[in-house]
């Protein structure tokens, strides 16, 4: 995983560039340029290109130094994420013919490219964002994962081009930034900007394939799907860490993680005497699994890590900031122990009916809500994800994302994920035989109300709207209302929250005033024990 930077187009401003690839400095543990010689582009000034990346050593930590550049020099590469399926797709391009001269995905990236043109991106199996710039005319073709677990943005000014992997790299150049949606590639110029199709239809994906209505065969290929997702994701000769909450999601990916590469750590947040910290703990007791702990209270939160979680997070909606507040030290503890790569439990609520909307409406509004949280996970929990772990050095992998499991969710129907008043009924099955029952039947919580630590940081929601407006993310887009509020306030009527997220962006004076009053009277009753 890498942070990348560049600029296109003549006379970019090394100034500029610096400022752009320093703010991502903590992306990566070596900062790497394009060499002076190759910043021509198109026959123009000598500072034509400026590109540069943050790499986080991981794999082929020798040779896959950035911008990878293909040995005409007619091409260079910034590339942020893992293939996970790299080796067979270089096996793929040694047999057509290709040489290959290091054992990295970032290689195989630029090599597929050049053989088998926008085409190689649907070959891609993993996490990924990239830029690939054709120095003869100066164009470059940019490409994101199908679900956005990897950013990408761009802005266009002067008659320049500049990418970034997080808004705060764009934010010195002044200009509207825009994201380039998750499943989507194309050219772009210094001139015309991004023209962009989806190579993956995410809202169509499964809809070809028959549904899967049986509970056995639905079980095991959820349990092969999640296996090999999670197998694909532990190849590497490094230590990997576990993000585990002690609920459904992480605890499985613990005890996967565990059988598939024994060498793990797991980590887990929480308040003093939170379920989060007392279920994780009696887990991992019972698998032998080096276990660290960030124990905070909720009187350690203050305006300090508000201000630092919309700092590092640069999201656009209160809950979102709030998970980030307590992600931040989580992250910060995995990073300070060395471990580079851990496995996370995010996406299930959102594909195995983890959230109550999905079974309080009829099942075409529930499918049409699953496809809402799907389509905007790039923007909610998977940015939360990415920059509270990459802002200190860490990769963070989803295993629950993976485009096959994706696609065997898509087709189940909602009885297969709610059943027996049970959410994720069908995950609990695929995996029972190995689930510890106080695991299985652990009802579900949000991280940070499971973690006792929410409450606290709503005391500051009043102030979030400023602070998110001084750092300039407003040039992507504002602070909103957390839609699952207004949709919840709209009966979960996707297109009346939809209208009425339009018409009015913030909470109001009053709502600010009301859930002001309603933290501060958990916290002061809760403030004992804490």
């Amino acid at each position: 995983m890498c942070g990348i930077a560049l600029i296109v187009g003549n006379d970019a401003d090394p100034a500029l560039f610096r400022r752009m690839l320093e703010s991502l400095t903590p992306r990566g543990d070596v900062q790497e340029e394009l060499p002076e010689a190759l910043r021509q582009i198109a026959g123009g000034p000598a500072t034509g290109l400026l590109a540069g990346t943050q790499r986080l050593r991981i794999v082929d930590r020798e040779r896959a130094v950035q911008p990878w550049v293909s040995p005409d020099e007619a091409w260079v590469l910034c590339y942020n994420g893992e293939i996970f399926n790299y080796r067979e797709l270089r096996a793929e391009l040694v047999a057509a013919g290709r040489e290959l001269r290091s054992e990295s995905d970032t290689e195989v990236v630029l090599e597929a490219f050049l053989e088998w043109g926008e085409a190689a991106v649907g070959k891609l199996r993993g996490e990924f964002a990239f830029a690939i710039v054709e120095r003869a005319t100066g164009r470059v073709f940019l490409a994101r994962d199908p679900l956005g677990v990897k950013p990408l943005y761009w802005s266009r000014r002067g008659g320049r081009l500049h990418i970034a992997s997080e808004v705060k790299a764009l934010v010195p150049v002044g200009a509207r930034v825009t994201e380039v949606p998750p499943g989507h590639h194309g050219w772009a110029t210094a001139v015309t900007g991004p023209r962009l199709t989806p190579y993956v239809d995410l809202l169509r994906l499964g809809e070809d394939q028959v549904p899967i209505e049986d509970p056995d065969e639905a079980a095991k290929l959820v349990r092969a799907a999640l296996q090999d997702s999670i197998r694909v994701r532990v190849d590497t000769d490094l230590t990997v860490g576990v993000i585990v909450s002690g609920g459904l999601d992480s605890s499985l990916t613990l005890l996967q993680v565990r059988e598939m590469h024994p060498d793990c750590v797991a980590f887990t947040i929480g308040a003093p005497g939170s379920p989060d910290l007392d279920y994780a703990r009696r887990l991992c007791r019972d698998l032998g699994v080096t276990h660290e702990v960030v124990e905070l209270r909720p009187r350690d939160i203050g305006m300090g890590e508000i201000r630092e979680a919309i700092r590092m997070g640069e999201l656009s909606e209160y809950g979102d900031i709030i998970n980030a507040v307590v992600s931040v030290p989580l992250f910060r503890r995995v990073h300070e122990t060395g471990i580079k790569v851990v496995l996370t439990g995010d996406g299930s609520d959102e594909l195995f009916g983890g959230y109550p909307m999905y079974h309080e409406v009829g099942p075409v509004a529930a499918r049409r809500l699953f496809l809402h949280k799907i389509r905007n996970l790039c923007r909610t929990e998977l940015q939360r994800v990415d920059r509270t772990s990459m802002g200190q050095g860490v990769e963070a992998r989803v295993p629950f994302l993976d485009l096959a499991l994706v696609e065997l969710a898509m087709r189940m129907p909602l009885s297969l994920k709610m059943r027996n008043g049970r959410e994720k009924w069908i995950v609990r099955e695929a995996f029972a035989d190995i689930l510890p029952d106080y695991v299985r039947n652990r009802p579900k919580n949000p991280m940070s109300y499971s973690s006792g630590l929410h409450e606290r940081a709503r005391l500051y929601k009043p102030r979030f709207a400023r602070v998110h407006h001084s750092f300039g993310y407003g040039l992507l887009e504002p602070l909103r209302r957390d839609f699952d509020h207004v949709l919840m306030k709209c009966g979960n009527d996707l297109d009346a929250a939809i209208r009425e997220s339009a018409v009015r962006q913030d909470y109001t004076l009053l709502e600010h005033a009301r859930d002001f009053a309603g933290a501060l009277r958990w916290f002061t009753a809760a403030r004992a024990p804490y």
